[in-house]
Parts: structure tokens; sequence; C-alpha cells
């Protein structure tokens, strides 16, 4: 760790989304970062030298560990406790004192538990796409050479049996249900054969066209509402996979919407918003998009809540369980990330990019 001896260094703890504050071996604050200020509401100016026991819910706890880290005892210690805010609720968060190179400084981190646990969930997301996508292509690969030899085995004795009508059928089953497994295949392999094509994206326009083909695909019945921030920039981007992402999550909508389109109230929303500071995929972002797609269907069934980007994992019969798999796959191409909220009469998939 740093020996703090001045505020040069300490710049890079403001890139941080944890609050971190530096303080001397009696609890005083000699640095602040900027999601601490910003938590707190105080300048680091203003919090240079305050007791930073001062501003948790207990005190003594930061007062023991700080004991205990002077008769060398621990080098770090973690504990839950609440930080106070000036005009808000005290916030829950997990504390981390450390030692560092210097005996008389210790540094604080303390990430929000809601943010801890929100950084487990994406944490497992991604673990979990990258999963996905090591057993999709193994598992595709694995198939599709047998299925070619099947296939051709079959038109083979397809061509023996010229003029057996009453066998031929036989053989053109399989050649039929080898050709469906071949296209589901490909389509569980399109994601990883080609590069996404990058180039200046303006994401009302990908919203747009999903909207219109979600609208003739579903004429009667279905609202399409558009809550579009303008001032989103345009930014680096695979429009035609962005299209795919967002195609595949509003389908899905439009899917679980049907009871209610046959009396006339379905309604799914597309809403654009730019979030300023926003922490995902264990990275911070100064700038990123937030596309929500909401709908007012019946919800995630609870038995596959926690599955549903799992491939082959699907809520509706008939369907093929790669279409958020898939959108999950393209906009990670972009280093954003799909995430889920959902209870009856109100589902919410949020898609995260970052914007320049």
């Amino acid at each position: 760790m740093w020996p703090f001896a001045d505020d040069a260094p300490l710049a890079a703890l403001d890139l941080l989304a944890t609050l971190v504050a530096v303080i001397d071996e009696g609890g005083a604050i000699r640095y602040a970062n900027h999601a601490l200020e910003d938590a707190l509401g105080l300048s680091r100016r203003n919090l240079r030298g305050v007791s930073l026991a001062d501003w948790l819910t207990e005190p003594a706890l930061l007062q023991n560990a700080l004991q205990g880290m002077r008769g060398h005892e621990y080098a770090v210690i973690r504990y839950d406790t609440h930080l106070k805010r000036l005009l808000r609720d005290p916030l829950p968060v997990h504390l981390v004192l450390a030692a560092t190179e210097s005996p008389q400084q210790r540094i604080v981190e303390m990430l929000p538990l809601e943010q801890q646990t929100r950084q487990e969930r994406e944490q497992r997301l991604l673990e979990q796409a990258q999963a996905n996508k090591e057993l999709i292509r193994n598992l595709a690969h694995e198939i599709k050479n047998p299925l070619g030899g099947i296939r051709g085995a079959a038109q083979l004795l397809q061509l023996e049996l010229a003029g057996r009508d009453d066998l031929t059928e036989y053989t053109e089953v399989i050649v039929h249900e080898a050709d469906r497994l071949q296209s589901l295949v490909d389509r569980l392999l399109a994601p990883h054969r080609r590069a996404p094509v990058m180039a200046d994206v303006n994401i009302h326009e990908v919203c747009e066209r999903v909207r219109a083909i979600i609208l003739a695909e579903f004429p009667r019945g279905l609202t399409v509402v558009r809550d579009y921030d303008t001032s989103i920039p345009e930014f680096r981007g695979d429009r035609e996979l962005l299209i795919q992402a967002l195609l595949n999550l509003v389908h899905n909508a439009a899917h679980a919407l049907k009871a209610r389109m046959a009396v006339g109230d379905a309604r799914i929303t597309l809403r654009t918003r730019v979030q300023r500071q926003l922490t995902f995929g264990r990275q911070r972002f100064r700038l990123a998009l937030e596309l929500h797609v909401i709908d007012n269907g019946p919800g995630v069934p609870d038995e596959i809540r926690d599955r549903i980007f799992y491939p082959l994992v699907s809520g509706r019969d008939g369907g093929s369980g790669l279409g958020l798999t898939l959108a999950q796959t393209f906009i990670q191409q972009h280093n954003g990330l799909i995430e889920c909220d959902s209870r009856p009469g109100h589902t919410d998939f949020k898609i995260l990019i970052p914007l320049p």
C-alpha cells in the first residue's frame, strides 16, 4: 500500500465506486474520495481532521479496531455497520479497515451492502455468460459432426428407397429434423462466428427499428410506449447486434403479453436514460446508457428466474430458450450487461452499456 504522504497519489481513489477514507491512527480523516464525499454530502476539505467514528452509528467498533491495529493484533479488519449521512437515513455498509506502509495511516473502504449484493449478482452473470459460451461452443461442435453424418446417411437411404413412398416418408422426417437441429446449432454458434462491426450508433434509431418490427407482428392490443432521453450521445457499437439483442427482449415481452393483448391493455415501454458514475461489471463508468424494456405481463416464472440467461431455458411453450442468452452475449460484446427485475404486472429488463 502507499505511504500516503500527501494527496497526490490519492487521486486514484477517486476512480473507485466504493467509499474510501484515509485516516490517521486516531481515526481522524486525512483524505476522502469523491464517492465518500457524495455519500456524506460534505467536501473532503470539510471532512479533513474530523473523526470518522463520528459518522458511524457504532463509533466504538472503529475505535476498538484501531486500538487492535495499533497493538499489531490485526492487519485487516472487516465488519458491517451504518454510515451516517446529512438529511438522509444511515447507509448500511461493509467496512474494511486496513494498515498501510505508514504506521500513522490507515485506509478505510466502505462498500454499501446493496452495492455489494449487486456486484456479486453481476459477477455471477458474467461468470455464467462465460460458462454458457464455452458450453455452447463445445456442445454445438460435438453435435454438428454426427448430425451431418446422420443427414447424409438418410439421403443415401432415400436414394436406395426410390419408389417406396411408404419408406421414404421416414427418411424425409430424418432429413427434416436433422436440418432443424442444424439450424439450432447455427444459432448457438452465430454470436461467436464474427467480430462485432463497430460504427457510430444512435440508440433511438435501434429502438424505433425494433418498435416497428414488433408492432407489425402484433398489430392489435399492444401499445409500445416511447420514453426517450434525447440527450443520449451516439456511441460505438454494432447496430445489427444491438437491434437483435433488443428485439429478443421485446419479442419475449410481447409473447408474455398475449393474454393482455386479448383484452387490449398490453403495454411495453422502451425507456432510455443516461446514468453518471455508474459501476457494473466491476468497473466504474463516467457515463452509461440505461435502456429499459418494461412490460405489464405476468412476470418471469419463479422456477426459472435465476436461470433465464441460461441457454435452452424458456418460460413459454415452443420457445427455443436462446433469445435471452444471445441478447446477453451481444450486449457483453459491447462491454455491457443485461439485468432483470420481475414481479407480476411489471417486468423490467435493463441494458447497461458504457458511453463515451
